[in-house]
């Protein structure tokens, strides 16, 4: 089977609205989380609360591929849930869920979801722990990004969001150099290696 559950937490120092601004900024996404997020369009803009939204996605963690997929927003409770439907390379659902814990937000993150990439369908029962690696990848980029930019978002000038540092970017891995790093792994360099 190609199914996947996975649970993320995050804390941030941040209140609960910081938090949901940030994360309802479907445009700002490719700006605050380059590493997994490559494109993103709102092809619906849902209802006052945000139900109802669509949003069309190209996405990658630290392998070297990419996933098209696209979510509709089908429940929310400002600001402590969203629940989301992921069609294309996925399906399922997702489910964000905040609480206010003194100065820190915690975030939850319950994705719970079928690949239907082919080369993720078909590998999944070899390389599921790989696969899944990935996705926890992908959101510790998500945290760390996320922290910078709420920082970002307080500064008072433009001289201060200057001194922040940019979000982690995407990985750069290809095939060829995960094969070589397996290759250099076990003692051999692999072909065209240096």
């Amino acid at each position: 089977m190609s199914r996947y559950h996975i649970v993320t937490t995050w804390r941030i120092e941040a209140s609960l609205e910081e938090v949901a601004a940030i994360l309802s900024d479907i445009a700002g996404l490719t700006t605050w989380w380059p590493s997994v997020y490559l494109a993103v369009e709102e092809t619906a803009r849902g209802d006052a609360t945000g139900v109802g939204k669509e949003v069309a996605l190209l996405t990658k963690g630290w392998l070297p591929y990419t996933l098209r997929w696209s979510f509709r927003v089908i429940e929310v409770d400002p600001p402590r849930r969203v629940v989301l439907v992921p069609v294309g390379d996925f399906t399922g659902r997702g489910e964000w869920t905040f609480a206010q814990e003194g100065p820190v937000a915690v975030i939850r993150y319950d994705w719970e979801v079928e690949a239907r990439k082919p080369m993720l369908r078909a590998l999944t029962w070899l390389l599921r722990p790989v696969f899944t690696a990935n996705h926890n990848w992908a959101m510790r980029r998500g945290e760390d990004s996320l922290r910078l930019e709420v920082i970002r978002r307080r500064a008072g000038t433009a001289a201060e969001r200057a001194r922040v540092p940019p979000p982690p970017g995407p990985s750069r891995l290809t095939f060829r150099r995960a094969i070589r790093s397996v290759g250099a792994a076990r003692g051999s360099p692999g072909k065209g290696a240096a």
